[in-house]
């Protein structure tokens, strides 16, 4: 059995800007409204499997780090500059200057839909204890209504 929450149906929804480098059109500073669901599976304790309070909490805690930020990824081929109140990002013949304060930065190679999903769902289980009568969890991000990428994780 599973549980679904529609990101967009709940406002479980962030707006930031990004780039992808090397990636065509992508490789331009530009944004999305982006909306985060998740797909609980596993067997009902006493009808429940979990609590959707619980659940959407947790998402909002995560995402409040991203809505309104500039996504920058730290494992990539990017270089980054720290200064104390700004950074520096270059790629190729491309750099840009942001307030640290209007940054988030994530441990994946780029920003992608993909790898927002798998850092979102690596943040969601950093900060939640699954039950013994979870299965599997999922998140997806959506760059905009209906299009995104989902990030799977079996818990037993």
């Amino acid at each position: 059995m599973e549980i679904r929450l529609d990101g967009w149906r709940l406002n479980l929804t962030f707006a930031a800007a990004h780039f992808i480098a090397d990636y065509s059109k992508c490789s331009r500073l530009h944004g999305h409204s982006y909306a985060v669901s998740i797909v609980i599976k596993g067997e009902p304790k006493k009808g429940i499997i979990l609590d959707f309070v619980e659940l959407k909490n947790k998402i909002r805690q995560i995402i409040e780090e991203l809505d309104h930020k500039v996504i920058i990824p730290t494992k990539g081929e990017i270089k980054i500059n720290m200064g104390e109140n700004e950074i520096e990002v270059k790629h190729r013949e491309k750099r840009f200057i942001f307030p640290k304060e209007d940054c988030a930065f994530i441990p994946t190679e780029s920003s992608s839909a993909e790898n927002l999903a798998s850092y979102i769902l690596q943040k969601f289980l950093e900060s939640f204890v699954p039950p013994s009568n979870i299965e599997e969890v999922g998140i997806g991000v959506d760059e905009g209504y209906g299009q995104g990428a989902w990030a799977w994780r079996k818990i037993k």
